[in-house]
């Protein structure tokens, strides 16, 4: 048995799971916006107590680690990386992209291939493509949707289009022939236990004093116009 804590805030979704290996024993998540800072800890504690364990029985802490909204990256980083810390155990990332594509592969070893998008403001997405199996065969990026960049998905067979950035982009993307979209996709914690736990058995952890999100972007603050 290895209990890992899985943490997702990279987007307007707080979310925790709490498996038992691949299984949840524990989940609490929330939609309505960026409520990171005043739930996420609450619904670490809340899942710990209604499972009836104690936090020193948990083997690993894992988080989305990006790319995604900074300041709700930061917060679950920040959670996950002080839990490590103080019980001793090991950090694990799992990219947000590939969670989301995870809650959506159904067939592995099939031609199709899987687009997440990550609404980045204006026509701007967070993407990357994956196969079946999950393995990334276009790099994460931050892409400006538009006539040029739609080309590159016409070599693929067929297309899966999800996440909170797709609908933006929909019109475009639907000019090609091989384009599905899947609606209400969003990062979730409830699809990161088979992920964490790979990479805990693989001992594929993180240094939990310089960890850091997959920010993509940098940070900025814009001023007032006068």
């Amino acid at each position: 048995m290895s209990l890992i804590l899985n943490i997702e805030t990279a987007t307007t979704v707080c979310s925790v799971a709490l498996a038992d290996n691949e299984k949840i024993i524990g989940y609490k998540e929330l939609n309505e916006g960026y409520t990171h800072a005043e739930n996420l800890h609450v619904f670490i504690r809340d899942v710990i107590k209604e499972a009836g364990i104690n936090f020193s029985k948990l083997e690993a802490i894992a988080v989305s680690k990006g790319p995604g909204s900074y300041t709700g990256l930061r917060i679950g980083v920040s959670a996950a990386k002080g839990l490590a810390y103080a019980l001793n155990i090991p950090l694990l990332s799992v990219e947000t992209l590939q969670i989301m594509s995870h809650a959506v592969v159904k067939e592995p070893g099939t031609e199709a291939v899987y687009c997440p998008m990550i609404d980045a403001r204006r026509m701007e997405v967070y993407t990357a493509v994956y196969d079946s199996f999950l393995n990334l065969i276009s790099s994460v990026n931050s892409l400006i949707v538009n006539d040029e960049a739609v080309q590159q998905f016409k070599i693929f067979s067929k297309i899966y289009f999800f996440g909170d950035g797709m609908p933006k982009c929909k019109s475009l993307l639907s000019e090609l022939k091989n384009a599905e979209f899947i609606e209400n996709i969003f990062p979730s914690s409830k699809f990161m236990p088979e992920l964490s736990y790979k990479k805990f058995i693989e001992k594929k952890f993180e240094d939990t004093a310089y960890f850091e999100p997959y920010y993509l972007k940098e940070f900025l603050i814009l001023s007032k116009k006068i």
